[in-house]
Formats: structure tokens, C-alpha cells, sequence
């Protein structure tokens, strides 16, 4: 069997891996590359995710790439709008022609001697038919996300084969679904949930928000009225930027006064969700988590129309458990039952590391739980691999921004030092105690799927600190040779890589 050769090969096409193309292309135009997309169509998320009213939690000033200035007027996009800046953009920089749809990646086995990925990816022909693909590439960039897209997170419901009405899952919406005057009821509390409420509302009969815990949300206008006005006298770089960074101090500053005030922070996300709301409306109730703010990520809501939906008696939210559901509704733990046509289960997502390959190091098997995270971005053990994960307290796009800068760095670097190997080199005898998950959120789809994860260790750079200036100066001006060892080719695997791959086993 042939094996195309590139020097860079990304896996995923959505925000992150057209991004990394785009990256590349601008600080290392002489590198070959390819991406390997297992979908028939670029934009990830924002291709996969087609119910009503979908659109981002962050602002396009700071979920746009740092290259390329957003400049439509809503700060807050939906979906369809993403998707065509994402396609624009990988219009503009000729990274469409290096997709390759359909192409879902399996493993990826690392030779020492060879310093190359062998990468092994199934094709789906137009037929249905699938064939063996393999790609050898010197560097690995994994832009495939963190969560399983053929597969949304379903908990099991007693009497939900009694239902007589639809249930769907946010994740797989039927193009054809009809809800117009029917009563919906959607369960679940986070931004999907947040998200469908009002849009359903427009057309459906009542809809119901079904939360077995609160969820902290604040409201934000659709468009920045700043961005507005320097859009007037600037260039739309200039503008962009300027905006860029005071979203970003603007998000920190809510953060850390979340950790270190966090009973301040919840009065004033209280007082904001008061104001908007009918007088007397039991916000302790409903809009209450038992959590610390940002311990999950705040739910925005557009100029208030959660609110409004609500204010209107379109919509509102019930806190309680569900017993089981029935042949024409959901019966409740405190006796009632919701009368129900439809059924929205915005249950969250099931994770997935790596877009599910296998890695091997030197015929090694790579056991994800037992790597070590390199500036939130490499694996300890791990040689010549890169993978994406956003910040959880900011947007997905800063740190997918600065990780590409970086691997653009660490390409020239070893270019111009003669080195075709880089391997994180983890501490040893680390205590178990002092490790955390490389994802930090106590989310429900992030806590059932911790265990499987990579680990951050007790300082940087086996830390990640959700600071995106910090981490500006880490991997936009840092040292690129901090613990790692750089090697070349036709060289017996060090000892290192193997104790590399599990440093506190």
C-alpha cells in the first residue's frame, strides 16, 4: 500500500484545524500539510450542531481568529454565521483543497528510527464503501475536539419507551421536526438548553425547561457597542484587536473575581437575573446553582431572551427530578407531571480524546490517563504531537490560536538547530496528589470522562493556569527547549520516552 507523505498533518477541520492550516501556511509556507476530516463538511461544531437558535457562548471578537478580524455586527453569532467565517477563511487561505472528507483517522504509530508518524485513516468512498488510507508525516497536529460527534450523552429515563411523543437529542436535530404549537419540554440547564428555550418559543405552543439544578447565566447585549464605534475610525484590524483584548481582560477580570469573591460574583449574577424577571419569581430556586461560579462555564443569553420568553409566559423552568416518563409527558419527583409533545434531552456530550485513534510510541501503546500535559498542548513521552483544547474559562479560539503559533515556532526551531525529534520530557516522582485533569470543569460530561484524560502536573509548564496573557508569554515568547529533549533521526528510542509515558505510575 502507497503512504502519502506530508510534514504536517492536522486532524479535524472545524475552528481549531482550519485555524492551524491558516497558521502555518502564514509563519511556515514551506511545510506540506494535509487535514484529515472524518465528516463530509469543514466546520466542526458549527457544521455538526443544526438546532434552532444555535450559537456561540463567546464572543466572535475573541472566538474569531487573532488573524482575521470578524466583522459582522452581532458580537454574539449563531451558527450559520460561524460556519460561512469559518469556510470564508479557509477559502481565502487555499486550505480547502488540503481537506480530505470522510477520512476518520484510527491510529497513529510513531517510529524513533524513522522520526515520523505512520497515521492509518479509514475512507468513506461516495458508495459507502471504506478502504485503508495510510499518511506518514513528521509532525501530528490533533485539531478533533473533545467530545464524540456521532454520539450525544443520553442518561437512561424509566417509561421513555411509553412516551407516544419525539424525543431528540440537540446533537442529531431532524431537519424535518415540526413543533410549531406543540408543547416541548427540554431537559437539561446548560447553554444548549438556554439556547433552545426562546428559540422554540417563537413557534411552539409552551416550552418548558426541565433543570435538575440550576445553572449560572448572565445576559449580554448581541452586539458590542464599542466594536461599533471603533469600526467607524479604524482599520477592522486595528478594531478587532482592540476589541479582542478588552474581551479578554474583560472575561479574566469575571474569573478571578469568581475565585478569589466568589459569594460577590453570585449576588451580582443574581441581581443581574432579578432585573429580568417578573417581581416575585423564585430565583433562589431556579437560578441558584450549588456550585462556585465558573467551577462550570456561565450560560449567556443574548439581550436577555431567555428572560423575555419567560416574561411573556412562552416559556419557563422547572427544578425537580424526573421518576419516569409517561405516555404523555414526564412525571416529576415532586408528583407533577409536564405534558409533553416533544422531549429535548440537552443531556451534554460524551468526551473523546484524540478524536479516538491510538497512538504507539516505538510499538508502545500510548495510554492517554497516563500522560502528562505540556503547556496544555504536548504529551509527556509523546514525540512530535500536538493536540487542541480551549480555554475553559475564555473561548475555544485564543489558546487554539497561540497553540498553533507555538508549533510554528517549535518547527522553525528545529529546522534551524538540524532536529527532527521533540519529546516532553515529564518530572519523575511526581505525587499523585499534586496532579490534576487537563480539563478543569465540573461539568457533568467532563467529570464522567476525567479518568481517560491527560494530567496537568503542580506547576507550569505541566500546568495550565486559564490566563490567556500568562500563557501569551509562555507560548508566544517563552522557551521552546524547557523540558524536552530534542534528538534526530536514526536513533535508538531514549529511555526517557518509555518512563516519559507514565511519570507517576
Amino acid at each position: 500500500m502507497s503512504v502519502e507523505r506530508v510534514d504536517v498533518l492536522i486532524v479535524g477541520a472545524g475552528l481549531s484545524g482550519i485555524g492551524a492550516a491558516c497558521h502555518l501556511q502564514i509563519d511556515s509556507p514551506g511545510k506540506s500539510y494535509a487535514i484529515l476530516e472524518s465528516r463530509e463538511a469543514m466546520g466542526g461544531t458549527w457544521d455538526l450542531f443544526r438546532y434552532p437558535g444555535i450559537r456561540s457562548d463567546s464572543d466572535m471578537f475573541t472566538l474569531g481568529y487573532d488573524f482575521r478580524p470578524w466583522t459582522e455586527a452581532k458580537a454574539i453569532a449563531d451558527g450559520e454565521s460561524i460556519r460561512n467565517y469559518i469556510r470564508q477563511v479557509a477559502a481565502d487561505y487555499d486550505v480547502e483543497e488540503k481537506i480530505r472528507y470522510r477520512h476518520r483517522v484510527i491510529s497513529a504509530e510513531w517510529s524513533s528510527v524513522e522520526a515520523r508518524w505512520t497515521v492509518t485513516a479509514e475512507r468513506t468512498t461516495v458508495d459507502g464503501s471504506v478502504e485503508t488510507v495510510l499518511i506518514s508525516c513528521s509532525f501530528l497536529q490533533v485539531c478533533a475536539g473533545y467530545y464524540r460527534y456521532d454520539e450525544g450523552y443520553t442518561p437512561e429515563f424509566a417509561g421513555v419507551d411509553e412516551f407516544a411523543g419525539q424525543v431528540v437529542h440537540p446533537q442529531h436535530w431532524p431537519e424535518d421536526l415540526d413543533y410549531t404549537d406543540k408543547r416541548v419540554v427540554i431537559i437539561g440547564s446548560g447553554a444548549t438548553a438556554v439556547t433552545l428555550v426562546p428559540s422554540l418559543a417563537e413557534r411552539a405552543a409552551h416550552v418548558t425547561m426541565l433543570q435538575r439544578s440550576p445553572t449560572y447565566i448572565i445576559s449580554l447585549p448581541s452586539k458590542d457597542p464599542i466594536a461599533d464605534k471603533l469600526r467607524r475610525h479604524l482599520s477592522p484590524q486595528r478594531a478587532y484587536g482592540i476589541v479582542r483584548r478588552k474581551n479578554v481582560l474583560v472575561t479574566m477580570l469575571s474569573y478571578q473575581l469568581s475565585r478569589r469573591r466568589p459569594q460577590l460574583m453570585k449576588s451580582i449574577l443574581r441581581r443581574g437575573v432579578t432585573r429580568q424577571l417578573p417581581e416575585g419569581y423564585a430565583v433562589q430556586t431556579h437560578f441558584a446553582p450549588n456550585y462556585e461560579p465558573w467551577d462550570q462555564r456561565l450560560c449567556v443569553v443574548p439581550d436577555g431572551d431567555l428572560f423575555r420568553a419567560i416574561r411573556h409566559g412562552d416559556a419557563e423552568i422547572v427544578t425537580d427530578r424526573i421518576v419516569a416518563f409517561t405516555k404523555t409527558g414526564i412525571k416529576l419527583k415532586s408528583g407533577a407531571e409536564l405534558p409533553a409533545d416533544i422531549v429535548v434531552t440537552a443531556t451534554g456530550l460524551n468526551m473523546l480524546g484524540i478524536g479516538g485513534m491510538t497512538l504507539s510510541v516505538d510499538g508502545a501503546p500510548v495510554d492517554l490517563s497516563s500522560t502528562l500535559a505540556y503547556k496544555g498542548m504536548m504529551l509527556s513521552g509523546v514525540p512530535n504531537f500536538a493536540l487542541t483544547i480551549g480555554y475553559t474559562n475564555a473561548s475555544w479560539t485564543l489558546k487554539a490560536d497561540l497553540i498553533a503559533h507555538y508549533v510554528s515556532r517549535l518547527l522553525k526551531y528545529m529546522d534551524a538547530s538540524g532536529y527532527q525529534i521533540v519529546t516532553p520530557i515529564a518530572p519523575q516522582n511526581l505525587d499523585p496528589a499534586e496532579l490534576g485533569p487537563i480539563i478543569d470543569l465540573k461539568s457533568g460530561y467532563v467529570l464522567r470522562a476525567q479518568s481517560a484524560w491527560p494530567k496537568q502536573g503542580p506547576v507550569a509548564p505541566w500546568r495550565l493556569y486559564q490566563n490567556y496573557f500568562r500563557d501569551v508569554k509562555l507560548l508566544r515568547k517563552g522557551s521552546i527547549t524547557d523540558e524536552v529533549r530534542f534528538s534526530r533521526a536514526s536513533a535508538v528510542p531514549a529511555q526517557e520516552s518509555a518512563i516519559g509515558l507514565s511519570p507517576f505510575a
